[in-house]
């Protein structure tokens, strides 16, 4: 017997080492190397507050435009940049990095699975910071310095920043959700009522009301580089949609991938690095081939020196560079181009039928338009409608408006214009913002276009009732907390958006979920016969038929 405690003593010791060496092997492989960055005068330059809302430390500065919209500048080196950018939004980052903290803990409220998450994409993006240049390394660490201390038990303020710029790979990682469900096009020649490039997106990342809230259109004076504008929100250093001094514009729209198993570069430093040095297509797709990519992306190039827009498709494996054969491109979230249309995972996302859907409306709507101009584009980027006489309800993923939208951009390159909705979504005022003359401390006539009537109609406010609801029953689902709906509102959620599947598709999670296995029945029933989004969410309907009627028969 002492011989087997003997035995015994020495295999947990054992064991007890190997988990020991397992944490300090994990920890030195997480942990992520300051860059090695030049002291910055900034760092002892006290922020100004110029009034409420207006912030200035140096020559860079920060306010809020009369529209609600954050507008910023930054110059200099990238640690410059990134002091700058950290020390004027260190409130608007805290409010973005609890939502977005906030919302992950809706999604996912099982603290033992958020923990596992946490070590698991810890170590998938292990060596993230061996695929991000050094500049960018730089500019990233100089905002994390501000961060909040309030989120030091989730890491390190630098690794935690790193990991936020690559959240939108991370979610293909762990679902490969299409939280980045976007839609762009672009048109020129004889196409547009100018003839000049004309390029319009929404941009569909949602991932809560909070985090939708307080974008910023950021003015780049780098010491290196072109000089660019970029929409995004507090230290985000990447890019989703931008332009440059040269005419040249990027947007992202995410792709069907394959599971990643380790980071690489995130699509929207790629998009960055374009935005910054890339003066047309060609120069565009040698930026884009050189990295490897986390997950698959479609970047739409504009280019004022080619006059034209190209496309260029990024799977996991390859690049490709898909060039138009007419005057428009339109873009959704399915790959185009000869070696990329037939891969399995393209052809798994196109069977589920919204990105195919998107791209014919934006064709049909091109098609009756005809010759495009600006005020069109806005037409186009606002639309709620299905196909013909197709009812969709309000945010149907198969509308070129789904009402997510975190911004709605429109990008004149051949006149160094961009136009950028005021929030809500594609909703409030497109404001417009001429590059140049801002460079050159220059006010330009801003011709502004308004907002949409439907800001201000009661079926809006329905929209933003059935947002309440569906988003209170997605919490409930998760988290299992107490949570019930009386009958008029039951009755009022119906009434808000009738004509959406997506009603009945909670409703009918809602019932069952609280045991009302009948009731769940007859909101599902009725949910097949609106106009479905994607295969899977029919498919999540009818099982959720058979798993009610298999309990009642219990």
């Amino acid at each position: 017997m002492k011989k087997f405690f003997k035995i015994f003593k020495y295999f947990l010791l054992v064991v007890f080492a190997f988990l020991l060496i397992s944490v300090v092997v994990y920890l030195l492989d997480v942990t992520v190397n300051k860059p090695e960055v030049e002291i910055s005068e900034l760092e002892t330059i006290v922020r100004v507050k110029v009034s409420e809302n207006h912030y200035l430390l140096g020559n860079n500065w920060l306010k809020k435009n009369q529209y609600g919209t954050w507008e910023m500048y930054l110059e200099g080196s990238a640690y410059d940049r990134g002091v700058a950018f950290g020390k004027l939004t260190k409130e608007l980052h805290k409010q973005k990095e609890t939502a977005f903290i906030n919302e992950i803990k809706n999604r996912v409220p099982n603290e033992s699975f958020l923990t596992f998450l946490k070590y698991t994409v810890g170590w998938i993006n292990r060596d993230l910071d061996d695929y991000i240049p050094e500049e960018y390394l730089a500019e990233i660490y100089g905002a994390s310095i501000y961060m909040t201390d309030d989120y030091d038990n989730v890491g390190p303020k630098f690794n935690r920043l790193l990991n936020y710029h690559a959240a939108h790979d991370i979610g293909h990682a762990l679902q490969n959700m299409n939280m980045v469900g976007c839609t762009a096009f672009a048109s020129w020649d004889e196409q547009n009522e100018s003839e000049q490039l004309l390029i319009g997106r929404n941009f569909d990342f949602y991932f809560g009301q909070d985090f939708a809230k307080d974008k910023i259109i950021a003015y780049y004076n780098p010491d290196q580089g072109y000089k660019f504008m970029s929409v995004t929100w507090a230290c985000f250093s990447g890019v989703v949609s931008g332009m440059n001094e040269k005419g040249l514009t990027v947007t992202l729209n995410s792709a069907k991938s394959k599971i990643p198993i380790k980071g690489k570069t995130p699509v929207s430093i790629i998009a960055r690095e374009i935005l910054q040095y890339a003066s047309n297509i060609e120069e565009a797709y040698d930026i884009a081939r050189k990295y490897d990519s986390f997950v698959s992306e479609s970047f739409l190039i504009g280019s004022r020196e080619d006059g034209k827009a190209g496309l260029i498709e990024k799977s996991q494996d390859q690049t490709e560079l898909f060039l138009s054969d007419t005057t428009r491109m339109i873009v959704t979230n399915h790959f185009q181009g000869e070696k990329m249309v037939d891969l399995p995972e393209n052809i798994e996302y196109r069977s589920e039928g919204v990105s195919d859907y998107r791209y014919k409306k934006v064709e049909s709507l091109m098609d009756s338009l005809c010759r495009l101009s600006i005020e069109d584009y806005v037409f186009m980027l606002r639309d709620r409608n299905g196909l013909g006489k197709d009812q969709l309800g309000m945010g149907n993923e198969k509308a070129i408006n789904q009402l997510i939208a975190h911004h709605s951009i429109i990008f004149s390159p051949f006149e160094n214009k961009m136009w950028v909705a005021a929030s809500p979504y594609s909703l409030g005022i497109f404001v417009e913002y001429d590059m140049m003359s801002f460079f050159i401390d220059e006010k330009s006539d801003q011709l502004n276009i308004e907002q949409d009537s439907f800001l201000t109609s009661t079926q809006y406010k329905d929209y933003t009732y059935f947002l309440k609801i569906k988003e209170a029953i997605q919490v409930f689902l998760s988290t299992g907390n107490e949570f019930s709906l009386n009958e008029e509102q039951i009755a009022r959620f119906i009434d808000s958006n009738e004509e959406s599947f997506l009603t009945y598709y909670y409703l009918g999670d809602y019932y069952k979920a609280k045991g009302k296995y009948q009731l769940a029945i007859e909101s599902y029933k009725v949910g097949l016969t609106k106009n479905v989004a994607k295969k899977s969410e029919f498919e999540h309907m009818k099982n959720g038929i058979s798993e009610s009627l298999a309990m009642i028969k219990e």
